[in-house]
């Protein structure tokens, strides 16, 4: 992984933990989200904060539907995120 990988990461870690209102020190890319205690509520707040932030746009509906883990999270927002910064380089 490139520093600018882990440093994605460790942001979109914070974000989780800002957005879920869930200890920082309690996340990791294994646990489960109702595990945290994260409700669809917070769900929503956290990809709001992905859209403000990245400029991406994740559907409720058709990208969530296997979201269960943090690193599902991870895995969605880097995807989304790495597919708006080539649509912008072009």
């Amino acid at each position: 992984m490139t520093d600018a990988q882990d440093d994605l990461t460790q942001n979109l870690l914070e974000l989780v933990a800002r957005e879920g209102m869930v200890e920082l020190s309690d996340i990791s890319p294994e646990k489960r989200l109702e595990d945290l205690d994260i409700q669809s509520a917070d769900f929503v707040m956290i990809l709001m904060a992905l859209e403000e932030e990245y400029g991406v746009y994740i559907s409720v509906d058709n990208d969530l539907a296997d979201v269960e883990t943090v690193q599902d999270i991870l895995t969605l927002a880097k995807t989304k995120i790495e597919e708006h910064q080539k649509e912008n380089q072009e």
